[in-house]
């Protein structure tokens, strides 16, 4: 899944290719994927332009004059860039064409993605970005932030790191990375984390997240072909899919458990329980 550094650098390379490039025509293949009215979704994207991609989270928002378009990638989203005369992939569900006859396509293997148009004046009222919670480097992301959302939790951090309602745009990959770098076991509760544990959690966060993002993310090596992007943080990781293999600081073996359904990676010697 995209995570926050994936996503960044999906809006940073968008945005040197398409802004300001007026709209002749969009296609839907799979309307399931619009959340608000389709016909007004094409009928208000035909002759405007992207003139700004900002991010929150991981929802990327597309500016145009009168509107928004949030864009969510969920498990498998990519965005492509090709030729309006190349032959549609069979997972490319719905098309951008410029006046240029270049296109966007958005392509989704398991169709869980979601774009919504929105009014400007709607921005801060949508439902989705209101819930959003602090992003990593945030100024308000404090300890006492921290410790408020945690108190009373008899849920393992390593779930509540993952509630896009705490901190926003963190997924499986940067969670399992910045509890290794804080030194916390994934399985210790909430309301066990301490001062210190949430003060290494920011830092942690925040470092793993800025270095992320300088690599162009982890998995945004699926986005190489077409926006020319080579993710290289994945040769940076300590612990996520390393099961079995040694850790890079105490040479113990990584180990892997389930926690809420999620694949957690972990060094039980340099994140004792």
């Amino acid at each position: 899944m995209p995570e926050i550094a994936e996503v960044e650098t999906v809006r940073r390379t968008l945005k040197k290719q398409i802004l300001n490039k007026k709209i002749k025509k969009v296609q839907i293949f799979y309307p399931k994927m619009i959340e608000s009215n389709v016909a007004d979704f094409e009928k208000n994207l035909i002759n405007n332009e992207f003139i700004d991609i900002k991010r929150r989270g991981k929802w990327l928002i597309f500016e145009l004059h009168d509107f928004y378009l949030l864009s969510h990638l969920r498990m498998e989203g990519k965005y492509f860039l090709k030729s309006s005369n190349d032959i549609k992939e069979k997972h490319e569900h719905i098309i951008f064409t410029f006046e240029d006859n270049s296109d966007l396509r958005y392509h989704d293997t398991r169709k869980f993605g979601r774009m919504n148009l929105i009014k400007k004046s709607d921005l801060e009222k949508t439902e989705a970005l209101k819930k959003q919670g602090l992003e990593p480097g945030d100024n308000n992301l404090t300890t006492d932030y921290l410790l408020e959302k945690f108190k009373n939790k008899s849920i393992p951090i390593k779930t509540l790191l993952l509630d896009q309602t705490i901190i926003s745009g963190l997924g499986n990959i940067y969670a399992n990375e910045v509890l290794f770098a804080a030194k916390i076991h994934p399985e210790k509760l909430g309301k066990e984390i301490t001062e210190e544990n949430a003060k290494n959690i920011i830092t942690s966060a925040d470092k793993i997240i800025k270095r992320a993002i300088e690599l162009g993310g982890t998995t945004i090596k699926s986005y190489t072909s077409s926006l020319g992007v080579t993710g290289r943080f994945q040769q940076e990781l300590m612990v996520h899919k390393r099961e079995n293999e040694e850790c890079r600081l105490c040479h113990n073996k990584i180990q892997k458990i389930k926690i809420n359904g999620r694949s957690t990676y972990f060094c039980p010697n340099c994140q004792k329980k």
